[in-house]
Formats: structure tokens, C-alpha cells, sequence
């Protein structure tokens, strides 16, 4: 059973809508996207490239660049290395190609999912020692690898760490609590918005985001023309990376989100047409849905099934022909992925109910037999499910490997900080954590997290937040074309959600070629009639009606003889079809 909550945050709503030109309705939106003054809302709506945080700002961002500056002066090589989620491979191509125009010695080394795990190890710093390799320059990872870069400083190697996960700590006892002392790797330079001591104003953003930031930073210091021009297009992916590591669209977010999406509707990279192709989008109206939800599960695909690097060879093609054939395989790899991924989440509500584990306030869910890649989306669908905390854990090559996925109110790399006894590796930050550990621990570390878990029954409520309760006769063409606004949406700036009490249902039909959706014929309050459409549990949403209205109720809808008032949960909307374009409105929640 969900709760529903109406956003009761203050503003003078009128004078903001008077200022901006907007309705008093996106108003409200604003102030719930907490914007509290008028130079907020300035930004939120019209904020250019110009308005982001300097890179200058980041603590060791001076030294980093000038470690580089004097690596190329020396002719030192340099290798690059990051992850094989979408973050590390747009990190790793912004760091690569931006040293190459500076005319570095770069390559790239991204570790395989299953022989290395995440981020440095000692046989990425072994490599790197017989490669002849100088400096090591991490993107998306490095924060937790203390030991290997000590082990690289043996070796003689310089190491510079961009990362932008929590940084490991340790409490430390006093006389009245525990202090917090961070564990930084020994590098030269550790540019990282989440340490102490670093003045960075806007700590949310991803590895994708610190990498650019420190090749626009290299640009200003070497002045170098070729760089400069490179900037336009590393800021489409670092708006890629942004949405797919699921950073907060907010601030500095929303902004290189918003302007990365209209140069990706043109873009001159072979591999992102090639994917943007191959999975029929219309470039004209790419989203940061397609981003999120297409063309960055086709390249993470790869990291999951294969390996990153051939996403990042997708990127570096220098031909359409070259990169088409790379995009259909990384298509291919994501469908195979997708039948995998669904499998496996059958398996994990199986054990769900099995062992009653809906009881627990952490899941933590052991499938040795799924493929380890696919643990962080199966928790992930798993927590949405429920909504409870989810571990889920595979069998790796050495031990268990898993992954995990939160709640509001959770931070769950702190919790793992507390039982660190159990891991053998583990990392992350407060919605999602990675981590290795012994077979024969995992019942215990169940038992462990679940007694230290301070969540009350209150917390696993679904929570719907409603941004104005409104009419749906209010929410007209002039409505809908305002707040396009107020995009791109996403975490941290979702769709608006309007809500409406006792909404008569009088119709219904089932659409799509599995009948999986369907359209409502509405009466609203003021006696207009609507369509609104639905894209959820249609078997959910029948039960609901017969539970409620009585036995037979869903059927007598879909023959066209309702009469049934619902409250009802709703975005409003756009929606272009056959070239034809109309208001809808879309139905999330119902009560």
C-alpha cells in the first residue's frame, strides 16, 4: 500500500510567476525541486554552460593538472584507467582523447568485470610496470585503492586519482564519540569532491563529470586550441554519464545534462549515431530516457557480457561502417542481457518467497548460479519491488560478489562500513554499493545488517510524492508545453506528478501487441471528459477495481459500462505519434 504525500513547501508563487512568465502551477513545481530564491529559479530554467562550477574549485585539481602539464613535458606515457559501467568508459574516452590532443603518450586500460572486479588491482599496476607506463591518471575509481597505488609508488610510477565515490573511512574513539578519519590513497593528487577539505560547491556529480572537469581545466592551462574544441564534444559525454550513473539532476547536473542533449541530437561521434541508429531513435527527440534506459544499457551490456573495452571501441570508430557494426553487437549483447537479467529476477522473488524474506528490512539474497554482472539491475528491480535495502550475491571466480541497492533513509556504504569484518572488497555510496566476500559469511552478514538496521515499518511504505493536487481540466496544451521547461527529468527532477480525488472511470480498452497498456475514457470533477492512459500492472489495477467496486468490476469497465470513481496519481504530458501531436495525460498511482 502506497502513502501519498502533497508538497507543502512555501514560496510567493504569484511573483515568481510573474517574473519568470510562468503559470503559478510550475511555480509550485519549482519550489518543490527546493529552489528557494529567485536567482535559483534564474538558473533552474535558463542556466548556460557559463553558470557551472569552476573545476579550479576542486581540491588538488592545481596539482593534478600541473603533475600532468610536466608528464608531457617529460614524455612520460600515460595510462588511463577506469571502469566498465557507462561512467568509466565516457571517463575513460574524455581522459584519453584529451591527452592524446595534448600530445600525450595515453592509452587506456578498463578492468574486465569478472578476472579483475572494480577498479585498480595488482595486476592492472603489474601491466602497467611492464608496459613502461609513468603515470597512471584513475577516472571513476581509485578512491578505495590504497594499497595498489602504494604498490605503483614502488614501482615508481605517478598516480593521480579522479574519482567521485565516498571516500573509505575509519571512527576513530574519543572521550565523547566516534570521529570519521578518511583512508585517502597515497597519490600525488586525489581530486575527489567528496573529501574533507575540498571546496567544490556541488559535491553530486559522476566520474564522467570529473573527468571533464579536468580536461576543460588542462585546456585553459596549455591553451591548446585542438582541446578547446574537443570540450563540445566531452560534454556529451559527460551528460551521458551523468544520467546513467544516476546522478541528481540538479545544479551544474541539469545543466550540462540539458545542453549535452542538444548536441547528442547532432552529434559528430560515429559510435553514438551508430547506437542511436541501430535502436531507431529519432535524433530530434532524444531524451535523457533514451539515454538512461537505451543507449546506456547497450554499452554497459558489454562491461556486463563481454568486455567494456569493445564500448569503448565503439566510441573511438573513425567510420560509420566500423561503428554500425559495433552498435548492432552491443545491441545484441543488451537483449541477450535483458533475457538474463529477467531470469534472474524470477529466481530472486522465488527465494523472496520461499524464505519469507519480505520480513527482513535488508534483502540480502545469495543466487550463486546468475552471472555476477547482472546482480546490481536484478537488485535493483528487486528493490523497487519491495523497497527494502537489496544485496544481491553471485558466485564469483574468488567468492561471492555482489551488489547492492537502497532506500530513502539507508546509506548504505556507511552500513557496510559497519560490518566491514564480512567483506573482502566493498565500495559505493548511499543508494548503491559493490562488494566481494566469503561464501561461508553470508548468512551471517544477513543477520548482522538486519539487527543494525534502524528502519522502522514507516520506511518501507512506497512514498508518492503529489507536486500540486490539480484538476485534470486545468492541465491544458499551454500547461504541457510549460513544463518542457522543466527538462530534462530524472533523479532529482522528476516528471511532476498532479493528483486528482474521485475521478470517474466509465471505459476502458487494452492496447499494444501484448496488451499491456490501456486507455481510460474519465469523467473529472467539472463533468469534461478524458483519456488517460496506463502503462502499469493492468492484472494489479483490475484486482484493485474488483476488491473495491466488486467482484466482475474490471470486466464491466472494459465492456464500456463504468462508473467507478478512483483518485488518481497523474503526469501530463505530450505525445507524438504518426506525426500527430496531443495532450495525455498518464496515469502512475490510483487509490
Amino acid at each position: 500500500m502506497e502513502k501519498w504525500y502533497v508538497a507543502a513547501k512555501r514560496a510567493d508563487f504569484q511573483a515568481w510567476a510573474d517574473k519568470f512568465h510562468i503559470d503559478p502551477v510550475l511555480a509550485r513545481i519549482l519550489r518543490n525541486r527546493d529552489l528557494t530564491t529567485e536567482t535559483e529559479v534564474e538558473r533552474f530554467l535558463n542556466g548556460r554552460l557559463e553558470d557551472c562550477h569552476s573545476p579550479w574549485l576542486m581540491k588538488d585539481m592545481d596539482k593534478a593538472v600541473g603533475l600532468i602539464m610536466d608528464a608531457l613535458g617529460e614524455g612520460i606515457p600515460i595510462r588511463v584507467i577506469g571502469d566498465y559501467d557507462v561512467d568509466g568508459i565516457c571517463s575513460s574516452y574524455i581522459l584519453t582523447k584529451g591527452l592524446k590532443l595534448l600530445g600525450a603518450a595515453a592509452d587506456t586500460a578498463i578492468p574486465h568485470r569478472i578476472h579483475d572486479g572494480y577498479g585498480l588491482n595488482d595486476s592492472l599496476i603489474e601491466e602497467a610496470r611492464r608496459d613502461g607506463v609513468g603515470m597512471i591518471v584513475t577516472c571513476d575509481n581509485g578512491i578505495a585503492a590504497g594499497a595498489q597505488i602504494a604498490l605503483a609508488n614502488s614501482y615508481g610510477m605517478k598516480v593521480i586519482v579522479t574519482d567521485h565515490h565516498e571516500v573509505p573511512f575509519v571512527l576513530e574513539e574519543t572521550d565523547r564519540e566516534g570521529v570519521r578519519r578518511e583512508l585517502l590513497p597515497p597519490a600525488l593528487a586525489v581530486v575527489d569532491p567528496k573529501q574533507a577539505g575540498c571546496d567544490y560547491p556541488f559535491p553530486g556529480i559522476c566520474g564522467g563529470m570529473i573527468a571533464y572537469k579536468l580536461v576543460s581545466a588542462l585546456a585553459e592551462r596549455s591553451r591548446c586550441p585542438e582541446l578547446r574544441e574537443a570540450l563540445g564534444e566531452f560534454l556529451e559525454f559527460a551528460a551521458l554519464a551523468t544520467v546513467c550513473d544516476v546522478m541528481e539532476l540538479k545544479d551544474e547536473n541539469r545543466i550540462v545534462v540539458k545542453e549535452g542533449l542538444e548536441r547528442l541530437r547532432n552529434t559528430e561521434n560515429a559510435g553514438l549515431r551508430a547506437l542511436i541508429e541501430v535502436n531507431g531513435i529519432v535524433p530530434e527527440r532524444l531524451g535523457a530516457y533514451h539515454l538512461g534506459f537505451i543507449i546506456g544499457p547497450c554499452l554497459n551490456a558489454t562491461g556486463r557480457l563481454d568486455t567494456a573495452a569493445r564500448a569503448l571501441e565503439l566510441l573511438q570508430s573513425r567510420s560509420k561502417a566500423e561503428a554500425m557494426s559495433a552498435a548492432r553487437e552491443l545491441k545484441e549483447l543488451n537483449d541477450s542481457r535483458k533475457n538474463l537479467t529477467q531470469r534472474g529476477v524470477e529466481q530472486a522473488e522465488a527465494m523472496i518467497a520461499q524464505g519469507h524474506m519480505e520480513e527482513d528490512k535488508v534483502m540480502v539474497i545469495y543466487l550463486p548460479q546468475v552471472h555476477e554482472s547482472l546482480a546490481g539491475i536484478i537488485a535493483g528491480r528487486i528493490r523497487e519491488h519491495y523497497n527494502h535495502p537489496v544485496f544481491l550475491l553471485t558466485r564469483g571466480e574468488d567468492g561471492v560478489k555482489g551488489s547492492g541497492r537502497s532506500v530513502e533513509g539507508y546509506h548504505m556504504y556507511q552500513a557496510m562500513t559497519e560490518v566491514k569484518q564480512y567483506f573482502t572488497k566493498f565500495g559505493g555510496h548511499a543508494m548503491a554499493a559493490g562488494l566481494s566476500m566469503r561464501e561461508e559469511d553470508v548468512e551471517e552478514l544477513q543477520r548482522e545488517l538486519n539487527v543494525r538496521c534502524r528502519l522502522g515499518p514507516e520506511d518501507f511504505v512506497p512514498k508518492v510524492l503529489i507536486d500540486v493536487p490539480m484538476p485534470m481540466d486545468y492541465g491544458d496544451e499551454s500547461l504541457a508545453d510549460q513544463l518542457e521547461l522543466l527538462e530534462p527529468f530524472g533523479v532529482g527532477n522528476p516528471k511532476p506528478l498532479f493528483a486528482q480525488k474521485d475521478l470517474l472511470f466509465l471505459s476502458g480498452c487494452k492496447m499494444g501487441a501484448n496488451k499491456n497498456c490501456a486507455r481510460y475514457r474519465v469523467r473529472t470533477s467539472g463533468g469534461e471528459e478524458r483519456q488517460i492512459v496506463f502503462f502499469g500492472d493492468l492484472e494489479a489495477f483490475g484486482s484493485f477495481l474488483d476488491e473495491k467496486f466488486g467482484s466482475g468490476s474490471q470486466e464491466t469497465l472494459y465492456k464500456g459500462r463504468g462508473n467507478f470513481p478512483v483518485s488518481v496519481a497523474y503526469q501530463l504530458g505530450k505525445n507524438t505519434y504518426k506525426g500527430r501531436t496531443e495532450l495525455q495525460y498518464v496515469m502512475r498511482h490510483y487509490s
